[in-house]
């Protein structure tokens, strides 16, 4: 049985591909196949719609997708949630031109919002209790303001966008990053459930890698406790023996963000010849 994979289209497709990748699974296919070969065995793969994906895992025809979770929740889809990858980060916001809604050219009459996130908008404008209504965009949500509507509810990274569209964020609504769901009735399938998890695993190497580089640092035998005690590391640093009794190797993998304190501690603990290497997949 094989596991029915969704993969996005859109600004997030570059950034899951490279993480599959990275994860040593290669993708194959036309760059007009909307049904690419993976690498890696077991896998019915479709590229659809971010919106799509979380559509399919909601009503089972896929088992396993790459979505925002700003999708997932304007969707009201019913999915597993599995890990979220940190990546493609946005929020969801309200914009508008300056002077909403205060300015009298807004009072008296019904606002319109434009957006692609309808069920989102709705939600927003229930909770401010506005007299609005929402009309669906198909994208370039930012040009319809002032003409076409009063206000926006879109997703932003910068808000570079918004600003050189004369709009202002006058409201968070969420924040969002590209995740990986699973459908309620794969998980429930004990077979299914496995390679899912397995696939988790495989994927969440990759990201931890990312945030871990390898120390190694050449220490002489009266250093080597000092050192040792100063290396962060998963569980134990490695300890080896230098040929001809000449002291040890010691290794770890550590934060990348550590590094500027580590550095100079090590070598003030005794340690020489530090070399920093990048890691592929980190397995607990």
């Amino acid at each position: 049985m094989n596991l029915k994979l969704a993969l996005p289209t859109g600004r997030i497709q570059q950034n899951v591909y490279k993480l599959l990748e990275e994860a040593g699974i290669r993708l194959s296919g036309g760059p007009r196949s909307y049904r690419p070969t993976l690498s890696a065995e077991g896998f019915d793969t479709k590229i659809l719609k971010t919106q799509n994906i979380v559509e399919m895992l909601s009503i089972g025809r896929r088992d396993l997708g790459f979505a925002g979770h700003d999708w997932v929740r304007e969707k009201r889809a019913d999915v597993v949630h599995l890990l979220d990858t940190g990546l493609d980060k946005v929020r969801i916001v309200a914009a508008a031109p300056a002077g909403f809604p205060e300015a009298e050219s807004y009072q008296g009459r019904q606002l319109v919002v434009a957006t692609e996130y309808v069920q989102l908008a709705q939600d927003w404008i229930d909770e401010k209790g506005m007299n609005a209504k929402v009309i669906r965009s198909y994208g370039t949500t930012e040009v319809f303001p002032p003409e076409d509507a009063d206000c926006i509810v879109d997703n932003t990274s910068t808000g570079e966008t918004l600003k050189a569209s004369g709009l202002q964020i006058i409201d968070d609504i969420m924040r969002s990053s590209t995740a990986l769901f699973a459908s309620q009735q794969a998980m429930a399938n004990p077979e299914l459930r496995g390679r899912i998890e397995d696939f988790v695993v495989l994927i969440q190497s990759v990201l931890d890698a990312r945030d871990r580089v390898m120390i190694e640092v050449n220490v002489s035998r009266e250093s080597l406790e000092a050192v040792a005690a100063c290396l962060p590391s998963m569980r134990q640093p490695t300890v080896a023996a230098l040929h001809g009794d000449a002291g040890f190797v010691v290794k770890s993998a550590v934060k990348r963000t550590d590094l500027p304190v580590l550095i100079p501690l090590i070598k003030a603990k005794g340690g020489t010849d530090i070399v920093v290497s990048t890691i592929s997949n980190v397995i607990p």
